[in-house]
């Protein structure tokens, strides 16, 4: 099996295409994630195609991320994972579905769970390319990009939603942000949040402040328990911190006491349920602390609702 039909990698094939992609949107339709239902307030019926054309099966497509309907896509196709991590699968026929919370998730004839999926949250989209039906599920959060690419649609079956849960399953990380930011002593006593989603070259931090004793203090968020993956996200944020100190103490004129003190009293918080026993011991060597908090009930879900942890691998 090879991993691409025509021969060509999937790398090269993605960028060739995205300035096409951009420019044509009557060949591509994104859906927004969590989509809402029919504008009408109906149920549209069921709807199943046998063996559809390409351009069949995109009008399908849009018309199903526009109403926010489950969808079922089985044929001939190639997998392509690109993000935390690389995977790709060769031609197969295999069991594409798409949810309308941005689920997406790949099956083969084995086991119950899938090779490839992206989690709630994911942004599809769908166009004919290169004589191939191409559904991308994305997302930037982090950045990692699921590519199926059909050959042929054996069958593809629209589902209208019903019986959803309500979006009050859980909280969320943005849930539980609100919950800190209202609630500040929750991460320390005398903390005081001086902005959210603060960037730094390591990346956004999702809270910073200072401390009671006035010590800038960055405050990773997590909405379960967390593993050293957790530990290591906050080591970066808390030492693009220090380089900042560090640098501004370079260009500031000299004063009593050492310069380097400011960088290194850069406090780092992992607020979280609960963390793993490894990720505890990480946390205690590189002086950190661990905040137990659960988010609020009666949050939506989001791209944080993952169903395994980022060190997971994925089917190649």
């Amino acid at each position: 099996m090879t991993g691409d039909g025509d021969g060509s990698p999937a790398d090269e094939e993605t960028v060739s295409d995205e300035s096409a992609v951009e420019n044509a949107a009557d060949e591509e339709t994104v859906s927004g994630g969590a989509a809402d239902g029919g504008s009408n307030g109906e149920t549209p019926a069921t709807v199943a195609l046998h063996r559809p054309a390409h351009r069949e099966a995109l009008w399908e497509l849009e018309a199903a991320f526009d109403r926010g309907a489950v969808v079922t896509v089985y044929g001939a196709c190639t997998v392509a994972y690109d993000g935390r991590a690389s995977a790709s699968l060769g031609e197969g026929r295999r069991l594409l579905v798409l949810k309308p919370d941005g689920t997406a998730l790949v099956h083969t004839d084995e086991g119950h769970e899938p090779v490839n999926w992206q989690p709630p949250g994911s942004e599809h989209r769908v166009a004919v390319r290169d004589g191939r039906l191409r559904v991308r599920a994305t997302r930037t959060s982090p950045d990692e990009q699921l590519d199926v690419r059909f050959l042929t649609v054996d069958h593809l079956v629209v589902y209208p939603v019903s019986g959803r849960r309500s979006a009050a399953v859980a909280g969320t990380e943005a849930d539980l942000k609100r919950r800190v930011v209202a609630a500040p002593s929750l991460v320390a006593p005398g903390f005081d949040v001086a902005t959210t989603e603060r960037a730094t070259d390591a990346g956004d931090i999702d809270v910073f402040g200072h401390d009671g004793d006035g010590r800038p203090t960055v405050v990773e968020l997590k909405r379960r328990r967390v593993g050293p993956d957790a530990v290591s996200q906050l080591r970066r944020y808390v030492d693009a911190l220090r380089r900042e100190s560090d640098g501004d103490a370079g260009d500031a004129p000299e004063a009593d006491g050492d310069a380097g003190d400011a960088s290194e009293s850069v406090r780092g918080v992992l607020v979280a349920p609960s963390v793993t026993e490894r990720a505890a011991e990480l946390l205690d060597r590189a002086g950190f602390d661990h905040v137990a908090v659960d988010p609020p009930e009666g949050g939506t879900r989001d791209a944080g609702g993952e169903r395994r942890d980022p060190g997971d691998e994925r089917g190649g």
